[in-house]
């Protein structure tokens, strides 16, 4: 009897160790976190055609090409803020998904350099196209937690992302000269909206308890992602400051990519019945105009640091 009362003890006293074990080790299950970004681009590809303009970057003296280079670039740097959802299943595993607003560095796509004065051409045009990407993106991950040491916890997580709204941003600056000694100031701002894709995210971090519910946390997340646009359209267009706009016609206003084109499009390049030779006509001005669709990369290394509160 003494015996069977022993081991019914040391079962009581074994249960509720181990219950309180497992209390002391279960995380909580809800947290969230909030938290800035910067990142750096990590590979770079040859831009897209900007306007009829290949990525070159063109320099003329005397009205002679004396350089010329590829402009290359992604748009994978800049500033990133993100709110965070977090649910732990047990002390290793949880899951993540982040709402997250982007705005990449500017990027040079396109520039020519000439000396107006002795250019004896009025068709050269001294550029430079300027592109800019904000976008909203959700982002789901699995997270690994590594244990917790001296109030440090590291993490693994990966995921991926998915925009949900944005569109690259071109602006152009020309200036276009009409005679030897005359030219005029040209801006176009153009926004290009992209079809839907799906990126790749992977990250290493760490959070550090400061109190009870509070925690700071660091990431370095690499993300890679490609976007390639559906329609642009010129939001803007001014000659000498002045706005000009409504002269444009619709096929030079609204351009709708395809990834092919042939003597159906609505593109001087492939319809043979085109009464001009310099690529901005149309026999269709009343229709967007069709062009090849393009591609820009939004890959990058980037740091990101935060508050995260557990529940």
């Amino acid at each position: 009897m003494k015996k069977s009362l022993f081991l019914l003890g040391m079962m009581v006293c074994s249960m509720t160790m181990v219950a309180q074990t497992e209390k002391a080790e279960k995380p909580e299950s809800w947290y969230f976190k909030l938290g800035g970004s910067y990142f750096l681009q990590t590979a770079a590809t040859e831009f897209p055609t900007v306007g009829g303009n290949l990525p070159l970057d063109r320099t003329y003296v005397g009205g002679k090409l004396v350089s010329e280079e590829s402009v290359t670039g992604s748009f994978g740097e800049g500033f990133r803020t993100g709110i965070t959802a977090g649910y732990r299943f047990n002390a290793r595993l949880g899951v993540e998904l982040g709402v997250n607003y982007y705005t990449s560095n500017d990027k040079t796509m396109a520039q020519t350099t000439i000396d107006l004065a002795s250019s004896a051409t009025t068709q050269i045009v001294n550029f430079k196209s300027v592109g800019q990407i904000t976008a909203f993106d959700l982002a789901p991950a699995l997270v690994l937690f590594l244990g917790e040491h001296k109030g440090f916890e590291p993490y693994t997580k990966v995921g991926i992302l998915v925009p949900i709204h944005g569109d690259l941003e071109i602006t152009t600056d020309a200036i276009k000269p009409t005679s030897l000694t005359t030219s005029v100031a040209i801006r176009s701002v153009d926004k290009v909206k992209p079809n839907p894709t799906v990126g790749f995210l992977a990250a290493l971090g760490t959070s550090y308890k400061l109190g009870k519910n509070i925690s700071v946390f660091a990431e370095l997340e690499y993300r890679n992602f490609t976007v390639h646009g559906k329609t642009k359209e010129t939001t803007e267009f001014t000659i000498n400051g002045q706005d000009a706009l409504a002269t444009r016609t619709t096929a030079q206003i609204h351009t709708n990519y395809r990834d092919r084109l042939d003597v159906n499009s609505n593109n001087p390049l492939f319809n043979p019945n085109t009464a001009t030779t310099d690529k901005t006509d149309t026999t269709r001005p009343n229709e967007a105009m069709d062009e090849l669709s393009s591609y820009v990369g939004i890959s990058g290394l980037g740091l990101t640091l935060g508050l995260k509160y557990s529940l």
